[in-house]
């Protein structure tokens, strides 16, 4: 199930990569204006589930479940294979989960990071000289 979220996703409508990076440095550009201008920065919402959270969300669950029931079975001397798959397969899928987010962490870091520095004619000396060289 992990891998099926990961490579068949997302399964609820995306808005295209350029609409989103377009938006992103928008609110870039306003949020550095509102910071230069003194004026206070909108609250905080709470962004809205959607199936590909909850699909998520399903996976870790029984990725825990799958690694309780095998501790709990080696621990009342059960069948030592079955519950040793059952430990693997939950810490793979928590591993994916985990291995799989931190790359996409890494490249959305590098990406915001190239539209910050595309943007710094725009934005000019917010950064203190930062990309002056």
């Amino acid at each position: 199930m992990t891998i099926v979220v990961f490579w068949a996703g997302p399964f609820a409508p995306q808005q295209s990569a350029g609409v989103s990076l377009g938006e992103l440095a928008a609110d870039i550009a306003k949020s550095a204006a509102r910071s230069v201008a003194g004026k206070p920065q909108p609250a905080p919402m709470a962004p809205a589930r959607d199936i590909d959270d909850y699909l998520n969300i399903g996976v870790g669950v029984l990725a825990g479940i799958a690694i309780v029931i095998g501790v709990a079975s080696i621990i009342r001397n059960e069948h030592k294979p079955a519950a040793l798959s059952g430990i693997a397969l939950g810490g793979l899928a928590v591993g994916f989960q985990l291995f799989a987010w931190t790359v996409m962490l890494v490249v959305g870091a590098l990406l915001i990071s190239s539209i910050i520095y595309a943007l710094r004619d725009s934005l000019g000396d917010l950064f203190g000289g930062f990309f002056d060289g």
